[in-house]
């Protein structure tokens, strides 16, 4: 699901310089850096020759790096701002695909409120891509509980890679997820948040709970998580229904509905609000465009 107006920004253009120039919210980002070198791998599918180089200014709404998907809209922003450069035009379910090449969680950061991601059949990956669902829910909303700003440890793909590779519980993970995703959009469907939220909670536990059991194991949370994960369970006992969602990263979401908003914000007055089905992005001057990044991964 979409964070709202919380994404990225990014314009690029053609460089006469010798290598790419890449800045993010107004600082030149060093070549030699893993971003730097990540961003101008993906570029290279892009290059109408070898010696082309870009200028891309980004501007995102999120910290980097930090388990709140700005990967995902950071990619999902470049191709828009990349198809707008050369003119292509070309179809969402098309820009999705070149997305995922940066990002796979990208391809559903194109579209506002839920999308789901197909695992597809082809081995080209070519009907894999994000499809939104056609289901608005005004009142939900999700605040960003942002407990640690700095870039994590382990990137969310050398996470995926090494848990994959070396957990002897990942098939097990896989066979029960088509039946958590099958729950996950009736209770959507449904507008059912209690269901929606305690899948949610469940999903982000057992998969942190499974990349615990990697080779070396892989731990995002630290005291600051857990900590929060408690005081949510501890409001939830006294009545209020709220719940959390945690992707690659130490901090947290927090699902809930617009009725508990100033609750929310007296319980944890550093909170940031979105409103997923609020008009997420407008387009710039210079091919630029706002993109949200999905939230909640089940």
């Amino acid at each position: 699901i979409s964070l709202g107006s919380l994404g990225a920004t990014t314009q690029i253009a053609l460089s006469d310089a010798a290598s790419d120039r890449i800045r993010v919210n107004d600082k030149i980002v060093d070549a030699n850096t893993a971003f730097a070198q990540r961003l101008s791998g993906f570029l290279d599918y892009f290059r109408p020759s070898p010696t082309t180089t870009f200028s891309v200014d980004t501007h995102s709404a999120i910290p980097i790096a930090a388990g709140l998907a700005s990967s995902a809209c950071g990619f999902a922003a470049l191709v828009q701002a990349i198809d707008k450069l050369f003119a292509w035009h070309l179809p969402q379910s098309s820009l999705a695909i070149l997305a995922r090449l940066g990002s796979g969680s990208a391809t559903r950061s194109l579209w506002q409120g839920f999308v789901e991601w197909p695992m597809g059949l082809r081995e080209d990956g070519l009907d894999s891509f994000g499809v939104p669902l056609d289901v608005v829910w005004p009142d939900l909303r999700i605040g960003l509980l942002v407990v640690e700003a700095g870039p994590k440890a382990f990137s969310s793909r050398a996470a995926m890679q090494q848990t994959v590779l070396s957990s002897p519980f990942y098939k097990t993970w896989t066979l029960e997820q088509p039946k958590a995703l099958s729950m996950m959009k009736i209770a959507i469907q449904e507008r059912d948040f209690e269901s929606l939220g305690l899948l949610t909670e469940r999903n982000a536990l057992a998969l942190h709970a499974l990349m615990s059991t990697a080779n070396p194991p892989i731990v995002y949370s630290n005291a600051q998580t857990l900590a929060a994960i408690h005081q949510i369970w501890g409001y939830r006992k006294e009545g209020f229904k709220i719940f959390f969602t945690q992707d690659a990263g130490p901090n947290l979401k927090i699902l809930f509905l617009k009725k508990d908003l100033e609750a929310l914000k007296a319980f944890f007055p550093t909170l940031e609000v979105a409103d997923p089905f609020a008009t997420p992005f407008s387009e710039c001057e210079g091919g630029a465009s706002a993109l949200t990044p999905e939230g909640l991964k089940s």
